[in-house]
């Protein structure tokens, strides 16, 4: 008989998406440093600024990766992160279904998205989140 894990306390869809979020922010930075090593062999500058991309993908994919760690260690505060990331992806989602002629990889960025923010605003995570704030009784 296997011995029993100490609760954590952290709901399995806030680890979930944790995970979800990180794959996100780990993507970003993967794209910031194609950018930097695409800019530094001397690509075409003229159409896009690759170093610069680079930076803002750097910052919101390294704060985006920060938000969904600290989902998966149980920090509350990476869930405003993740939830404003997923805000921001949604009119990227529409654009790739509808504009861009990228059906598919706007239906999967879209299943990701939805499911992140479903599983932030479920049941067992908002109970978590509420958590903190609730005062307990120890007379």
């Amino acid at each position: 008989m296997r011995p029993k894990l100490p609760d954590s306390g952290v709901p399995t869809p806030v680890r979930a998406a944790g995970l979800l979020v990180s794959v996100q922010g780990a993507t970003a930075v993967v794209v910031a440093l194609v950018l930097v090593i695409r800019g530094a062999a001397g690509a075409d500058e003229s159409v896009i600024n690759g170093f610069g991309t680079a930076i803002w993908f750097a910052a919101l994919g390294g704060a985006v990766l920060t938000g969904g760690i600290a989902l998966i260690l149980g920090h509350r505060w990476g869930r405003a992160i993740a939830i404003v990331a997923q805000l921001l992806l949604l009119p990227v989602v529409w654009s790739l279904l509808t504009d861009s002629g990228r059906p598919v990889l706007g239906s999967l960025l879209g299943i990701v998205v939805i499911g992140v923010l479903v599983c932030l605003f479920s049941g067992p995570a908002t109970r978590w989140l509420a958590d903190d704030y609730v005062e307990t009784d120890d007379a």
